[in-house]
C-alpha cells in the first residue's frame, strides 16, 4: 500500500462524515418542526379570545375533518426526504463516474516517477550490502572473543557452547544475505531488460526495495540482543575488556604481517610484469593507514573505559574493529595474490598443452570425426580455432621472450581463447578458469569492502552476479566453464566500476594535515558514518535503524 493511498483515506472519511452530519441535522430539524408546529397551532386557538372556546374548537375540528396545517407537514417531510435521497443518489453517481478501478476501488494518487523508484532501489542496494558486510564483520569479532576465552581458559561456562550463543545472529545474517542476493539478482535481470513491460519493471523495482528493506529489518531485529551478548557497556570487567583484548591481539598480528606483505609485494614487482601487481598497488600503505586509525581509537577506548565512560569506549572500540578488519583485507589481498601468481605461473604450461588438445579436437570435428559442437556452424568453429591458435602462439612467444610477464593474464588469455572450442577434453582449462574467476571476484570484493562509502550499486550488482555464477552448481564438479568465464568478466568490470566510483568520490577530508590519524581512510571505508568533526558514529551490527547506534567521538572529545 502506497503512502499516497494512506494519506487519501482521511479525506474520504471526512467527506462521508460531513454528509452524514448534514443528513442528521436536516432530519432532526424536520422532526422538531413536526412536533412543535401543532402546539403552536393549538396555542393560537387559545389566544383567539373568549368567544372561541377551546373545547368548541376541538369539537369543531373533529367534526370538520383534517385541517390544512395537518396536510402541510407530511408534505414537507416527503419533500425533504425526496431531496435528501436525490442528493445522495447524485453524489454517489458522481463518485462512481470518477472511479478508475473496477469494484468501486478508490482512485489511487499519482505514483512516483519510475526514475525516482530506480534511484531508491540503487541506493538501498548499496546500503543493504553495507549492512550485511558490517554485521558480518562485527560478528567475526564476537566469535573471536569466545575463541579467545576458550583458549585462555577464561569464562569457560561462556566459552563452552558459544556456537549456540552466536547462532541466532549467524542465522539472521544468513537470511539477510539471502534477501540481498535475490535483490541483486533482480537488479541484474532488470538491467538486462527483464521484465520488459513498464508496469512489470516498476513492480520489479518495488521488489528490490522490499527485499533490501527486509534484509535491514532482519538485522535490526537482532541488534539489541547482539549488544547484550557483546556486553560492551559492562566495562573492563565484562564484555568490553574481553573485546579490547581480542581487538588488540588482532592489531598486533596485522602489524607484524604488514612488513611481510610489503616485502612480498616488492618481490612480486621484481619478478612479474607491472600489471601482475596493479590490483594491490598501495594495499600495504592503506593497511598501515587503517592501523594508525585503529591504534588511536584503541588507546582512547582504553582511556574512556578507565574513566568509566563505557558508552564512548564501546564506540571507539567498534571504530577500531572496523579499521582492523579493513587492514586485514588489504594485507590478505597481497598474500592471496602472491599465491595466485605462483599457482598461475606453474599452470600456464599445462594450460597451453590442454589448449592444444582442445584445438586439435575441434579441428577433427571440422573433418567430420565426432561433433561436440552441434549448434556451431562450421565457419564459426573454424574462426574460433584460428583465434585460439593465434592466442596460444602469442602466449608461447611471451613466455620465451625473457621479459617479466603476468601469469594470471596469460592464463586468462588462454582460457578466453580456448573456452569457445573447449569440450571437456582437458580439465586443466576449467581449473585455470576457476583460478582466474576466483581471483577476480575476491579482488573486486576487496575494493568494495574497503571503500564502502564510495562504491555504488552498479559495481556491487556485477560483483554479486559474478559471485552467484562462481557458486552455481553444475552437472560436473565445479561451475560450468561458461559460468567461470562470465564470472571473471563481471568481476573485472565490477573492479573497474568501483575504482571509477572512488575517483569520483574524491578525498573525504579537506587539507593534508587533517588526515594524520587515518580519518580519511576510515570515512572512505565506511568505518565511520561521517557528518561531524569526529567522523560520526561507527558502523555496527544491524540495519538502517540500528547500525549507527554507537557513539564514539573524536579521540580528543
Amino acid at each position: 500500500m502506497t503512502p499516497s493511498l494512506i494519506r487519501g483515506r482521511p479525506r474520504r472519511s471526512s467527506s462521508h462524515l460531513s454528509v452524514r452530519v448534514l443528513h442528521a441535522l436536516v432530519g432532526g430539524l424536520v422532526g422538531v418542526v413536526w412536533l412543535v408546529l401543532p402546539a403552536i397551532t393549538v396555542g393560537g386557538a387559545v389566544a383567539g379570545g373568549a368567544d372561541r372556546p377551546v373545547a368548541g374548537a376541538a369539537a369543531q375540528g373533529e367534526n370538520e375533518g383534517t385541517s390544512d396545517v395537518d396536510l402541510v407537514m407530511p408534505a414537507l417531510a416527503v419533500v425533504a426526504a425526496t431531496v435528501l435521497a436525490g442528493y445522495g443518489f447524485i453524489r454517489r453517481r458522481r463518485r462512481a463516474r470518477g472511479r478508475t478501478t473496477p469494484g468501486g476501488a478508490p482512485v489511487q494518487a499519482a505514483e512516483p516517477p519510475a526514475g525516482q523508484v530506480d534511484e531508491q532501489a540503487r541506493a538501498l542496494l548499496a546500503e543493504a550490502d553495507d549492512w550485511v558486510r558490517v554485521s558480518g564483520e562485527e560478528l567475526g569479532f564476537v566469535e573471536g572473543r569466545f575463541e579467545w576465552a576458550d583458549l585462555a581458559r577464561v569464562e569457560k561456562a561462556e566459552a563452552v557452547g558459544h556456537g549456540e550463543v552466536v547462532e541466532p545472529f549467524t542465522r539472521a545474517l544468513r537470511d539477510a544475505a539471502a534477501e540481498l542476493a535475490v535483490a541483486f539478482r533482480m537488479r541484474w535481470q532488470y538491467e538486462g531488460g527483464v521484465p520488459q513491460e513498464g508496469a512489470a519493471r516498476r513492480h520489479a523495482l518495488a521488489g528490490i526495495v522490499g527485499r533490501c528493506q527486509e534484509a535491514g529489518r532482519l538485522l535490526d531485529a537482532r541488534a539489541a540482543a547482539f549488544d547484550q551478548v557483546r556486553g560492551l557497556e559492562q566495562g573492563l570487567g565484562g564484555g568490553l575488556g574481553h573485546a579490547l583484548v581480542v581487538a588488540e591481539g588482532r592489531f598486533r598480528e596485522l602489524a607484524g604481517r604488514t612488513g611481510g606483505a610489503g616485502a612480498a609485494l616488492s618481490e612480486l614487482g621484481e619478478r612479474y610484469a607491472p600489471s601482475a601487481t596493479a590490483a594491490v598497488a598501495g594495499h600495504v600503505e592503506q593497511a598501515k593507514d587503517r592501523l594508525v586509525f585503529a591504534t588511536t581509537r584503541l588507546n582512547h577506548a582504553r582511556q574512556s573505559a578507565d574513566s568509566g565512560d563505557n558508552e564512548r569506549a564501546a564506540g571507539r572500540l567498534r571504530a577500531a574493529e572496523g579499521a582492523i578488519a579493513q587492514a586485514a583485507v588489504f594485507i590478505e589481498g597481497v598474500e592471496r595474490l602472491s599465491g595466485d601468481l605462483a599457482t598461475a605461473s606453474a599452470l600456464v604450461p599445462a594450460a597451453l598443452t590442454g589448449g592444444e588438445v582442445e584445438i586439435a579436437g575441434a579441428r577433427q570435428s571440422l573433418t567430420g570425426v565426432g561433433d561436440p559442437y552441434p549448434d556451431v556452424p562450421p565457419g564459426e568453429l573454424r574462426a574460433r580455432v584460428t583465434h585460439a591458435d593465434l592466442t596460444l602462439a602469442g602466449v608461447r612467444e611471451e613466455l620465451t621472450s625473457g621479459r617479466p610477464y603476468d601469469p594470471l593474464d596469460l592464463l586468462r588469455r588462454i582460457v578466453q581463447a580456448v573456452g569457445p572450442v573447449a569440450a571437456g577434453r582437458a580439465g586443466v582449462i576449467a581449473a585455470a578458469a576457476l583460478l582466474c574467476a576466483r581471483g577476480a571476484v575476491r579482488g573486486g570484493d576487496d575494493v568494495v569492502a574497503t571503500h564502502r562509502a564510495a562504491v555504488g550499486s552498479e559495481a556491487r550488482t556485477r560483483l554479486a552476479e559474478a559471485r552467484r555464477l562462481l557458486a552455481r552448481p553444475a552437472a560436473a564438479p565445479g561451475p560450468h566453464l561458461a559460468d567461470l568465464l562470465a564470472a571473471d568478466m563481471l568481476a573485472r568490470q565490477a573492479h573497474d566500476l568501483a575504482e571509477q566510483d572512488i575517483r569520483v568520490h574524491g578525498h573525504p577530508v579537506d587539507g593534508p594535515t587533517e588526515d594524520i590519524s587515518g580519518l580519511a581512510g576510515a570515512l572512505l571505508g565506511g568505518i565511520l558514518s561521517g557528518g561531524g568533526p569526529d567522523g560520526g558514529a561507527p558502523a555496527a551490527f544491524g540495519g538502517p535503524r540500528t547500525r549507527g547506534r554507537r557513539t564514539g567521538g573524536a579521540p580528543g572529545a
